[in-house]
């Protein structure tokens, strides 16, 4: 072949590609219109079908029949701060409070440095010192967790989802594989310098003696931090997993006591099936859809007042409220009331068990090293709460 002749082969490849490509662009804005449920060259929009309504009723009366009538079996309930409310959980955001008033010693920047994996690195004292009077134990359930707990007596849970670090819903007896924690807990902690494995109770030891928990492993030179999940830290890596698993064959949303603003938790209830009907138990409406991101098609949120709504309902007061209510609705009134009773029981029980500490003054937390001992010793023939799990990293294995 000519190098004239090599030249125009080259030059027809070359237009070739560029035809192919332009006809991929082209194909492309057609599938990028057709999400706006646009063509290429039409000036209107046309209608979406309505789906079908699965409700009786958009109402608390109608998500209640549609639970008595066997109609959904893999629910999946989404929670925030406002199930535990009730719990009596100190904000230690509120001045005038002994908690807030507790840290101020610290002078923080602002309140959220606390949980901020930076700031934490270079000061743990004042985590520790929240710790002290969040961890596990120090609260009891509310009927809003006991509710969660009912419905997996039923059978009916697929999964809890909850931006809680408190673990009231493990209290409450709601089993670990069906709870998935998306801001972490106090369940376990790692060590920031070799990731070995700390349980509650070994960290509880110490942090409940005002010592910093270090890791045994590191010659105490790493500190042991709770797995919650801070402020420039990842997502528990089970989460994504989860989500792509679970919230496909969602057959009934529960969303409680959340605003519905923090990502990517909040978008979560945009990934159920379209006619799945999703309920929201909330001091006020949250995760309204986008009047612009609907105008186009995208399902954004929740959809209570618009003449097309067909599967959102909200019920605007407590949720240990409307939880009681939806019990009572479906039926499970009486086995409600026992849960919340046994509940109430245990909580009067340990009360009358333990010593005040109300009227301690809150102590700084220091470092334990090896020649501070926890002030709480280690029953004879037990393992020192200052020695590591046999589990060496955390878990990415899904349920």
């Amino acid at each position: 072949m000519s190098a004239k002749n090599g030249a125009a082969a080259g030059a027809d490849d070359k237009e070739g590609d560029q035809s192919e490509s332009v006809d991929s662009q082209v194909e492309s804005l057609r599938n990028f219109l057709g999400r706006f449920h646009l063509s290429a060259g039409s000036s209107g929009q046309e209608e979406k079908p309505k789906p079908e309504q699965l409700l009786k009723e958009l109402t608390l009366e109608g998500i209640a029949d549609f639970i008595k009538e066997g109609k959904c079996k893999k629910v999946i309930v989404m929670s925030g701060a406002g199930i535990s409310t009730s719990a009596g959980i100190p904000d230690f955001r509120t001045p005038g409070t002994g908690l807030y008033d507790n840290l101020q010693k610290y002078n923080l920047p602002n309140p959220q440095a606390i949980f901020e994996i930076g700031f934490f690195k270079e000061n743990p004292e004042p985590f520790f010192t929240l710790s002290k009077e969040l961890f596990p134990g120090a609260f009891y359930p509310t009927p809003s967790h006991f509710f969660i707990h009912l419905l997996h007596e039923k059978g009916i849970l697929l999964r809890h989802y909850t931006q809680n670090i408190d673990g009231l819903d493990r209290m409450a007896g709601v089993p670990d594989e069906l709870i998935m924690e998306a801001h972490g807990s106090f369940h376990t902690g790692h060590c920031l310098n070799c990731n070995e494995m700390y349980t509650e109770e070994s960290m509880r030891e110490k942090i409940m003696a005002d010592l910093i928990p270090r890791c045994a492993k590191c010659n105490e030179t790493g500190v042991v931090k709770p797995d919650v999940v801070f402020f420039g830290e990842s997502l528990p890596p089970r989460f994504p997993t989860l989500v792509s698993e679970d919230f496909p064959q969602c057959d009934l949303l529960i969303v409680m006591g959340t605003s519905l603003v923090v990502q990517p938790f909040a978008s979560l209830i945009d990934k159920v099936p379209e006619m799945t009907p999703r309920l929201l138990i909330n001091m006020e409406k949250s995760g309204k859809a986008d009047p612009m991101m609907m105008m186009f098609g995208f399902p954004s949120g929740m959809d209570f007042d618009s003449d097309d709504k067909y599967r959102d309902v909200a019920y605007i007061g407590p949720c240990d409220e409307g939880c009681e209510k939806l019990a009572g609705f479906v039926g499970w009134k009486k086995e409600m009331t026992v849960l919340v009773n046994e509940g109430e029981a245990k909580k009067k029980k340990k009360g009358e068990t333990e010593s005040p500490t109300k009227d301690e003054t809150a102590k700084t937390p220091t470092s334990a090293t090896k020649d501070q001992k926890p002030k709480t010793s280690a029953s004879p023939g037990k393992k020192s709460s200052a020695s590591p799990t046999k589990d060496k990293k955390p878990s990415s294995k899904k349920d």
